[in-house]
């Protein structure tokens, strides 16, 4: 194997490793938080203002479950850690929607393709928020 092909199997393994350790973690955290009595879990849900049936969801879809709504909205010119503090009810709302789209995978194509600002009208979840936050100055990155 020559220099190169090494090296790029070691970068692929390591990136396979990494993901299996994130995947691990965010496996256990789940069964963890899963594992806590009921009232726990009603007052964690309510501390971050969501269902706690929400709430277990959003744990099992681990930390990288919404990362699309976060590329939309840098695809879409929209500051989302603006987002995040102005308006951190919705925030949650739009990350919960994003977990849970079974239109992931053209997300992700669109977004890579760097079409998605024209096509996610037609199947992201979120849309009609997106195009809200477009319209309003104030939640444009500078």
């Amino acid at each position: 194997m020559g220099r190169m092909a090494y090296e790029e199997h070691t970068s692929i393994s390591r990136r396979f490793l990494s993901w299996c350790a994130e995947a691990w973690s965010a496996a256990a955290e789940a069964e963890e938080i899963a594992m806590l009595d009921e009232a726990t879990i009603r007052q964690i849900s309510k501390d971050c203002a969501i269902a706690p049936d929400d709430l277990l969801q959003l744990v099992k879809a681990g930390p990288h479950a919404a990362d699309e709504m976060i590329e939309m909205m840098r695809a879409l010119n929209i500051d989302q850690s603006d987002v995040a503090v102005l308006h951190p009810a919705l925030y949650r709302e739009m990350q919960l929607t994003c977990t849970k789209c079974k239109s992931k995978s053209r997300c992700r194509h669109d977004l890579e393709a760097e079409i998605a600002g024209q096509e996610f009208v037609g199947y992201c979840g979120n849309a009609v928020n997106l195009n809200t936050m477009r319209a309003d100055p104030e939640l444009l990155q500078s």
